[in-house]
């Protein structure tokens, strides 16, 4: 048989396998449940094959790296054919390594659109005859909004390299596939910047006292009010932010319990637009009686700090092609404060992408299970944050609410997960997780 008549059959025949929707090596899926789905699928062999469509049933799954994201976060999706439609309809068996499926994953709910999908061109041998391997497709997309969002399998196309460059592009006879994965988007919660300053941190009843303001919304109105612990007092005042969000004004201050100073956009107090309390006392001025001696003693505020008992963390090490759970301790961070005033304070920690060789591990995938413990005498008592994802976004490990008065010494920790994909490239994978005291 000359040259041209073998490249001819082997074309023919490959046409006939690829029309099959094929196959490629399965992927590792990112954590995240997917449900299997079946689905009508219309595959079109590549005309040189000389074969008819094919209408048959396809099995595939959706697996997501977050299925809790924030809108802005972005969500890795792995696309699985678990079943392909057929099997290779020829007794030629096929060599490894020469297909590349492409396609893409349906959004609905909340989000609407198509998610790109590819995988990589790799495959088992198949033989004549057999049964096609299941195959992996990754994309990404962007959480642009809060709510249910399914994900449902979509058309798909095999690329082949064998003799010939052939596509056998395949659609889904009744879009869209049933649902085989949601993911629940939230608001993201915008970062409050707010601050203000005091011109004294105290002074005599009836005196006012400078607010100064920064990170306001341009242009809004910003009530200053005294604080008594958690209740706001009677004394108020407004002032309207400039252009930059800035502002100064001042706040007379009459009542003699007032233990601070906020500023706050909107009718009421709110922490997500305000600022403070910032320590602000009355000087007590009542006279001293004759035959009488007023002695006095100062209390000195000091700082809200911490230190933490180490600045590295090595975690478990897991098997390649099994992946799981990568566990270790956070060292111990002690919080002190010794400010005295109302305001409570906040710990919290964001992780970078934990980077290794030629690869990644999501920054998404690591959590971690907070404890928080206050010393004895402290006035406030700490609280651990909730167990869950760290993350780019952050959470919080601990914190303590405000207060009439507030301050003391506590000592943090967690128990740190990460959650490292089944096949991730062998090596040391590092991220640098971040502490905030505020």
């Amino acid at each position: 048989m000359g040259s041209t008549s073998r490249r001819r059959r082997w074309a023919s025949l490959l046409g006939g396998t690829v029309l099959a929707v094929t196959a490629g090596g399965a992927l590792a899926c990112p954590a995240g449940a997917a449900t299997n789905v079946d689905f009508a699928t219309h595959c079109i062999p590549p005309a040189v094959a000389g074969i008819p469509p094919i209408d048959g049933t396809t099995t595939a799954s959706i697996a997501v790296d977050n299925a809790s994201p924030k809108v802005g976060d972005t969500v890795t999706v792995t696309y699985t054919v678990v079943k392909p439609a057929a099997s290779n309809p020829t007794a030629i068996a096929l060599p490894a390594d020469i297909m590349t499926p492409t396609g893409k994953v349906t959004l609905g709910g909340a989000q609407t659109g198509d998610v790109t999908v590819a995988g990589p061109k790799k495959n088992d041998p198949v033989p004549g005859n057999g049964a096609f391997p299941s195959f992996s497709m990754t994309g990404t997309f962007k959480v642009t909004a809060a709510g249910a969002i399914t994900l449902s399998p979509g058309d798909y196309n095999i690329h082949t390299s064998y003799i010939l460059e052939l596509d056998t592009p395949c659609t889904v006879t009744n879009p869209p596939a049933p649902v085989s994965q949601t993911v629940t988007a939230t608001d993201a919660t915008p970062v409050n910047n707010r601050a203000i300053t005091l011109g004294s941190a105290s002074g005599n009843a009836g005196a006012g006292v400078t607010v100064n303001g920064s990170n306001f919304t341009p242009g809004a109105t910003v009530t200053l009010a005294g604080r008594s612990g958690d209740t706001q007092t009677a004394d108020k005042a407004t002032v309207t932010a400039g252009a930059d969000g800035s502002f100064s004004g001042s706040l007379v201050v009459n009542d003699k319990t007032t233990t601070g100073i906020v500023a706050y956009e909107g009718s009421a107090w709110s922490a997500g637009k305000g600022a403070g309390p910032a320590a602000y006392v009355i000087n007590d001025t009542t006279p001293v009686p004759a035959g009488s001696q007023k002695v006095t003693t100062t209390v000195k505020a000091g700082t809200l700090s911490m230190s933490q008992a180490g600045d590295s963390v090595a975690l478990s090490a897991v098997d390649f092609g099994k992946g799981g759970a990568s566990t270790g301790a956070l060292n111990a961070v002690t919080v002190k404060d010794f400010r005295g005033g109302p305001a409570g304070w906040s710990l919290t920690g964001k992780v970078t992408d934990f980077t290794g060789p030629g690869a990644k591990i999501d920054a998404g995938k690591l959590s971690w299970t907070p404890a928080c413990a206050t010393k004895a005498g402290s006035p406030s008592t700490c609280q651990a944050g909730s167990a869950g994802t760290v993350g780019s976004s952050g959470a919080t490990l601990a914190s303590t609410p405000n207060g009439t008065l507030t301050g003391g010494e506590f000592t943090a920790n967690a128990g740190l997960s990460l959650d490292v994909p089944a096949f991730t490239p062998p090596g040391s994978y590092s991220g640098v997780l971040t502490l905030t005291l505020s």
